[in-house]
């Protein structure tokens, strides 16, 4: 039997959106609100997994089957606010019941955002890239404040337009987005017993990639490699990393890299080219680079400083 194709559909407008859901034509081109309350959106109509060509900014109060984001799937039962950005692949893998469709759903072309600071900066929100596992959740006094933030935009959208609404909706948007980075932050305060377990793991995960004699053929680890490793996204590593230990996740591998270069270059006769090559650098010249960056020695002086 032929295994059936997967299909992803592209939905590169809002109004792409809109059709597919049955929702009436949206009143701006560029941005919509979708208030589940208003339009009831019957999620089982859309079969397959989609991309879409815009940001997407979610509260789902709960969900009782399997959702699809990314290449995972979650069974997100507690509710809380996702993000996607253009490209994301995300949909439903499972039939689910109407009541679990998001109760807002913001969608935001890029272009709504040209000539705006926040057309640049909305990339430095790594949420958007979090799985949705990663999903902000958040404390009754958290819900409201999003929940009204959500209404604002709601009501300025469907406002008469003057020359002041697109202004006023990108700094609504602007605040969701910090509100949304201030209460992520907390998320991680929070979440630290397993975020610690993470680290754990983490170094279990070094340990076994520096201990395996093949590791040096595959190069030095990567962000990704290591995000695979846990189950989670590279944004959440790197940003729980930096709460926990002020190193983004390259840094901390950049670390990790130089405290195997350390135990290697004094308690062995290794030269540094095989040092390098072992650790997984192409160029001896990359590693004494490195290495000489972190710690404002060379790996020939380093090893002189032991005899």
């Amino acid at each position: 039997m032929k295994k059936e194709e997967t299909k992803i559909l592209q939905f590169s407008s809002i109004s792409d959106a809109h059709r597919a859901f049955g929702l009436p034509k949206p009143v701006h081109p560029l941005i919509s609100l979708i208030d589940n309350s208003i339009h009831h959106i019957d999620i089982t109509t859309l079969t397959h997994s989609h991309a879409l060509a815009f940001y997407k900014i979610s509260y789902k109060p709960r969900h009782s089957g399997k959702l699809k984001y990314g290449q995972g799937y979650y069974d997100f039962d507690e509710g809380g606010l996702l993000f996607a950005s253009p490209g994301q692949i995300i949909g439903h893998h499972t039939e689910s019941d109407i009541n679990d469709c998001s109760q807002y759903t913001l969608l935001i072309h890029p272009d709504f955002l040209l000539n705006y600071p926040l057309a640049k900066n909305i990339k430095q929100y790594g949420f958007f890239s979090y799985s949705v596992n990663e999903a902000l959740h958040w404390s009754d006094q958290e819900k409201e404040i999003i929940l009204s933030i959500f209404k604002n935009i709601g009501t300025e959208i469907n406002s008469r337009i003057d020359e002041f609404s697109q202004d006023v909706i990108i700094s609504q948007i602007e605040l969701l987005l910090n509100y949304s980075n201030r209460f992520y932050k907390r998320q991680f305060i929070t979440r630290k017993a397993v975020h610690n377990e993470y680290l754990v793991r983490l170094e279990t995960i070094f340990e076994e990639y520096f201990s395996d004699e093949k590791f040096f053929t595959n190069g030095l680890p990567t962000v990704q490699f290591l995000a695979d490793k846990l189950n989670i996204s590279p944004s959440y590593l790197s940003d729980m990393l930096r709460s926990l230990t002020g190193q983004n996740a390259q840094q901390h591998i950049h670390s990790k890299i130089i405290e195997n270069a350390k135990i290697k270059l004094s308690a062995t006769d290794l030269t540094i080219s095989e040092i390098a090559y072992q650790l997984g650098f192409e160029h001896p010249q990359s590693f004494s680079r490195l290495f000489k960056n972190k710690t404002n020695l060379s790996p020939v002086e380093f090893r002189a400083s032991f005899n």
